[in-house]
């Protein structure tokens, strides 16, 4: 047949194979190995929280599809790339994206420039969540510099939807 939707046997639900369907999938990649790219020794507390950025504006484009799964998911995979506890990102991340799920209808009308105070808040919440665990296994609480990557994510905020939009538009996403 022409279209992308096949049926397995036994299987009554029809599944989707189209490309709009997969976009998110390289871009929560992208993000990961953002994370995972060595940087100077002076620029690795500026370093941009790519994972749960991404978790929060594909929360904010495509919420039928992202939500607290993709947080729970998105942390395990984060976890096991650094090496940090096993649920430590995981739970902040869910955490993350529940408070964002709750807030997706009532952020997804504010422009960008807005919408990054919010999305500041997010980030100082999933901050707060991963220091809890930390204190929690008895680990140093960190200093100043453990904040400066929600500063960072601040400032990025804005230009994520904006320089996105076209990808988007180019896949029937919005």
């Amino acid at each position: 047949t022409g279209n992308s939707r096949r049926r397995f046997p036994g299987e009554g639900a029809m599944i989707d194979f189209s490309p709009r369907r997969w976009l998110l999938i390289p871009t929560m990649g992208v993000a990961l190995l953002l994370t995972l790219l060595p940087l100077p020794e002076w620029a690795t507390e500026l370093r941009p929280p790519w994972v749960a950025l991404t978790l929060l504006y594909w929360i904010l484009a495509a919420p039928e599809r992202v939500g607290v799964f993709w947080g729970w998911v998105m942390g395990l995979l984060l976890d096991v790339s650094i090496g940090t506890v096993l649920g430590q990102h995981a739970l902040s991340l869910a955490v993350m994206a529940w408070i964002m799920v709750s807030l997706q209808q009532r952020l997804g009308l504010y422009p960008p420039f807005q919408q990054a105070l919010a999305v500041w808040l997010l980030l100082l919440a999933e901050r707060l969540v991963s220091l809890w665990v930390m204190g929690a296994l008895g680990q140093p609480t960190p200093g100043l510099p453990y904040w400066l990557s929600t500063l960072m994510g601040l400032l990025i905020w804005p230009w994520i939807p904006l320089l996105t939009r076209g990808g988007r538009r180019g896949y029937g996403m919005g």
